[in-house]
């Protein structure tokens, strides 16, 4: 396989499980739902600087060690799923609209990138890429590893940016629409609401499995 065939490869592969649903792409949605186009991108930037960090992790060994004792990568899946879950306790706790939040109780864009980059960094979707599938794609062959591990970074946060920041013009969009229909507005709220808790409650029984 020559270098450029593997490295669509990889893209095919991270678009595919960038589609899949999780707590990124929950929490995007719900950014944007919540704060219109500007704090839905704040919260894609926010995951796209998490993967700076698994990327980084990946290459200093911690990833491995996750491996290695398997019980603490069980934690990571139980703190990401209380991470979740709080966020969609809170949504469904709101008494306001969503599209009829007052502005003070917005969060700003910057706390929404402390969350997204948080979200990430609990994320065990991307912690199972980087045990199973990211060294793979680390070729010798290929000239300088770390050099590498910076171009699959790349396709990585080119695909999430594509992705999520789409998700977020698309949720800003809904919230124009929904601005105007409160009733349609509160079905959401509580719909984005329960969809977090169900995320959370089964990345909750992932990881209270036996390690």
């Amino acid at each position: 396989m020559t270098q450029t065939a593997h490295l669509w490869l990889f893209f095919a592969m991270v678009a595919g499980i960038v589609l899949l649903p999780g707590l990124d792409m929950a929490f995007v949605l719900a950014s944007a739902l919540v704060g219109g186009r500007r704090a839905g991108l704040a919260a894609t930037a926010g995951i796209v600087a998490g993967g700076v960090c698994h990327v980084t992790m990946g290459a200093l060994g911690i990833v491995a060690v996750l491996q290695l004792v398997p019980a603490a990568f069980n934690a990571v899946l139980l703190a990401g799923a209380a991470y979740i879950a709080w966020i969609g306790i809170t949504l469904l706790r709101s008494r306001a609209a969503l599209g009829h939040l007052p502005q003070a109780r917005l969060r700003t864009q910057a706390e929404t990138f402390r969350r997204g980059l948080v979200t990430s960094l609990l994320n065990p979707k991307a912690y199972l890429f980087m045990l199973a599938i990211f060294p793979q794609f680390l070729r010798p062959e290929y000239g300088d590893v770390a050099v590498q591990a910076v171009v699959l970074w790349a396709i990585i946060a080119f695909t999430q940016a594509a992705i999520y920041g789409g998700m977020a013009l698309a949720g800003d969009r809904a919230r124009a629409w929904l601005a105007s229909r409160p009733a349609a507005n509160a079905w959401l709220a509580r719909t984005v609401g329960a969809l977090l808790l169900l995320t959370a409650l089964y990345t909750a029984f992932e990881g209270w499995r036996p390690a």
